[in-house]
Parts: structure tokens; sequence; C-alpha cells
């Protein structure tokens, strides 16, 4: 971990985290795009979550609902990376965490909903794609365990589907230029778990870099964006992050 006088400037300054499926592996949630994940071992399991085809074809918003009740989400816990993270708000420390997962386990761990941004929106709760009428994810699955395949939307009939970006749909733009204003005033950019290669949020790791904060990537894999890191970490994130963390507050 770099120790020279611009790392310690920075230790009561912004520190952004942008988090990606690797934080929330160690829950028992999969990685989708690692190795081993789901789309390379089932590549037509990706149709469920691809907004065209799930708009098309109601066999796959069944299965897609199916999925969902038996997703790990609902049973997973905070892991050490998750409560890291919260220890670290918690001592006083400026921090925004900007996620590209959808499990909503930040918040679960104890992050105020204002300092996480959900670049891919959240699992727990649903919207209609008609009227734009959100609930929560809860009580669509109990119509599906009561029979409803396909449960449509109460207040209008329309189709309804997790308040998540699918493949096919664009990410807010209100959310990303949040999460770029945030990179961009932030004195230290942690990458955790994540490939950095689904866009536009891979692009968030050097417009941090070229915004001058200290970048450091924490990941398995090799990302694209290694090259521009002042450091790259390959320890297991769950030991990795809170060390990192522990060093910012020193």
């Amino acid at each position: 971990m770099p120790r020279g006088p611009r790392y310690r400037a920075a230790v009561l300054a912004l520190v952004a985290v942008l988090t990606g499926a690797g934080v929330s592996t160690e829950s028992g949630i999969p990685d989708y795009r690692g190795p081993a994940g789901l789309w390379r071992r089932d590549p037509e399991a990706e149709k469920l979550v691809t907004y065209s085809y799930y708009m098309a074809d109601p066999e796959i918003r069944r299965r897609s609902w199916l999925m969902r009740r038996e997703s790990p989400v609902w049973s997973a816990e905070p892991n050490a990376a998750h409560r890291a993270l919260v220890d670290f708000e918690r001592s006083g420390h400026p921090l925004r965490v900007i996620t590209q997962n959808v499990d909503g386990l930040h918040q679960v761990a104890g992050l105020p909903d204002r300092k996480v941004l959900e670049l891919h929106g959240t699992t727990r709760y649903v919207a209609c794609t008609a009227c734009g009428a959100r609930g929560p994810m809860a009580a669509a699955l109990e119509r599906v365990a009561a029979g409803e395949a396909d449960p449509p939307c109460l207040e209008c009939g329309g189709v309804l589907k997790s308040a998540t970006v699918m493949f096919g749909q664009a990410l807010d733009d209100q959310v990303l230029a949040r999460a770029v204003a945030i990179t961009r005033a932030c004195e230290v950019f942690l990458a955790v778990g994540t490939s950095l290669q689904v866009q536009p949020a891979a692009s968030l790791a050097e417009i941090a870099a070229r915004a001058g904060a200290r970048l450091v990537i924490v990941n398995a894999e090799p990302t694209p964006y290694d090259s521009l890191a002042d450091d790259v970490v390959r320890e297991p994130i769950g030991r990795a992050l809170p060390a990192l963390l522990a060093d910012l507050r020193r």
C-alpha cells in the first residue's frame, strides 16, 4: 500500500469505493462474469436479465420470476468487506460507495442510503415498465408464490421487472452523473471486486486517475485499468479491503 505524503494527505478527504460482484461472492452471491460465473456456465441464463427478451417473451418472464424467488440474495449476509466500509463511514471519514451490485448488502450492513449509489439499481424493489410504479420485491414474490407466474403491475397492469438495469437498458443519466461527480471529487478511489469491463462504470477508474485521485484496484484477475493504478491488490477482498481502509484511518 503506498504510504507517501500524497496518500497520507487524503486521510480526511473523500474516499470513493466502486464495488463489483467480487465484493459479494464471499456472501454466497455468484459472480456472473468471472471464470466460473453463471453466464459462462449457462449462456442462456443471460436472456433472463436481457430487456428485449424479457419484454417480448412471457416464458422468459416466468423463468425470471422463479430465478428471483430462488436468488441467494435473500439468505446472504454482509461479509467482512461490507462491514469494513460501515466501520470506516462510522469513524467519521467522508465515504461514498458506488456499486455495480444490486443485492443491497451495503445497506443491510449499515451504510446509509445516501452514502450508496446503486449504478445498476436494486433487486430489492420492482418497477413497472409502463407507468414506473415501484414496490417491494418481497410483495411481488409473494404473488408469485401464490400462483401468479408473471405478476402484472397493480397500478396499470403493465409488465413488472426488478428495479435493476437489465442488459440492453441504459444507466440512469442522473445516477451516472452523480457517480462521475463523486469520482472527480475524491482523493482516493478504490475499485474493489470489479473486472472493470462493463461500461460506463469501468471508466470511473480512469476518470479518478485523470482527476488526480489515488487509484487502488483490488481484484483477483487483471483489469484493463491496472496500468493506471497506484497499487493493485490480488489478495482476497475480505482481507484486503479492511486492511486498506484501516491504513487510511491511521
